[in-house]
């Protein structure tokens, strides 16, 4: 089976991806990620202005095989949290990089970014 790996998107071991743009980043699971879940029934997410820490846990998702918690691929502030997730958890599994997103931070740190796995490095590790 075939997963979607974007170019523009750095990924944490734990199935996270980050995507810059400009001074914040966007956050959320893998399409492996989602697939692994299975149906995704319940997203818990930080509030607006709390701190992220790279690879502490920011989250929890939950779906109808497991409990997993999430972890942040950069350190930063939360701007924003996908608020439709609240209603439509299955938007992680629909469009996992896209409409699935999960929270908006800002950038402490710009160079965390180049210690995360390339888009090849994590195909190879979903192989």
């Amino acid at each position: 089976m075939s997963f979607d790996v974007p170019d523009d998107c750095r990924y944490l071991e734990s199935h996270e991806w980050v995507r810059r743009d400009g001074d914040t980043a966007h956050i959320g699971i893998t399409d492996f990620a989602q697939d692994e879940l299975g149906d995704v029934v319940f997203v818990e997410l930080p509030e607006v202005d709390e701190s992220v820490d790279k690879d502490e846990e920011f989250g929890v998702i939950e779906s109808i095989k497991a409990v997993s918690d999430l972890y942040a691929p950069v350190s930063g502030e939360v701007v924003s949290v996908n608020e439709d997730l609240f209603d439509a958890p299955e938007l992680v599994n629909e469009d996992p990089f896209g409409d699935g997103w999960m929270l908006e931070v800002t950038l402490d740190d710009e160079s965390e970014l180049d210690a995360l796995l390339s888009p090849a490095e994590y195909e190879d590790q979903i192989a």
